[in-house]
């Protein structure tokens, strides 16, 4: 079973608003660009036959072997280089390569991904590029697995960006063990907190407390007793969201001291009674 695709985060800290390509788009687009080296082949063996009857047989084959190579892999080495991570095919379907810290495609990477595309798409007519991106959770095939890359949609619908963090439960969210929080409930409470504005007050305050309730049963410690479900939510959101461009610094170090932030005096307990799931049914 193929599993959803995660969240892109960038090597610079920034959470990107675009969504993996998927199997389909991606071979559309190669398709495109099958279908452009294929003409630029075509047309090329033909100006290489009309001229051999002025070199020798030698100095034909060298100059037809040396195109066929420089349109396997010249084509997308200097296209994706030039446009940082798009061909003709990816330009149309508004596709991108990108590093997988979300930086733009290199060089190097560039050479990796044409010169195993010969192999899993020329020579096995796509069939490992087609079984590594159904297995990958980023839709990869191998030439992005060997070259550290993956290709993104610039077209899919935008992600909303995380919560504010309320400022009352900042001293709780930053106690919270979130390792038990799956992608799949936090993608549905971000998409409720985005629409929330949107519903029947009575259908928000079911919906709040029912994805409360999903979430808190998977982090630790509770929330404060008396708690609305939709500040659990956002505290939970904007903490993990934290936490990632935290970890995110560690691994890309930026110049000069961290930013000082003022400690936080956790509020007194409030008053209303402790509930079972950590905050207030709603009415």
């Amino acid at each position: 079973m193929v599993s959803q695709p995660e969240p892109l985060v960038t090597g610079d800290a920034v959470v990107l608003d675009v969504s993996i390509a998927q199997l389909p788009v991606r071979a559309a687009a190669a398709l495109i660009d099958l279908t452009v080296m294929m003409i630029g082949y075509i047309l090329g063996v033909t100006l290489w036959a009309l001229t051999l009857g002025e070199f020798d047989s030698a100095l034909s084959a060298a100059v037809l072997i040396l195109f066929t190579v420089l349109m396997l892999l010249g084509y997308p080495v200097v296209f994706e280089t030039a446009t940082r991570g798009r061909s003709l095919g990816k330009m149309a379907l508004g596709l991108r390569v990108v590093s997988d810290d979300g930086g733009p495609e290199r060089l190097r990477q560039a050479i990796f991904r044409a010169l195993a595309g010969v192999i899993e798409i020329f020579m096995f007519t796509g069939a490992p590029a087609v079984l590594c991106s159904m297995m990958s959770s980023k839709a990869k095939r191998i030439g992005d697995v060997f070259a550290g890359t993956m290709v993104i949609s610039e077209r899919a619908p935008k992600l909303s960006p995380p919560p504010p963090m309320p400022p009352t439960l900042a001293w709780w969210a930053g106690s919270l063990q979130l390792s038990g929080l799956a992608p799949a409930q936090a993608d549905m409470a971000r998409q409720f907190l985005s629409r929330a504005a949107q519903l029947d007050p009575r259908m928000r305050a079911q919906m709040a407390h029912r994805i409360a309730g999903e979430v808190t049963a998977r982090i630790a410690p509770p929330p404060p007793p008396g708690t609305p479900p939709e500040l659990v939510l956002a505290a939970v959101l904007a903490e993990r969201h934290r936490r990632e461009l935290d970890r995110l610094h560690v691994s890309h170090p930026t110049s000069g001291p961290p930013p000082w932030t003022p400690p936080v005096t956790p509020p007194p307990p409030p008053a209303t009674p402790p509930s079972a799931s950590g905050f207030a049914a709603p009415q």
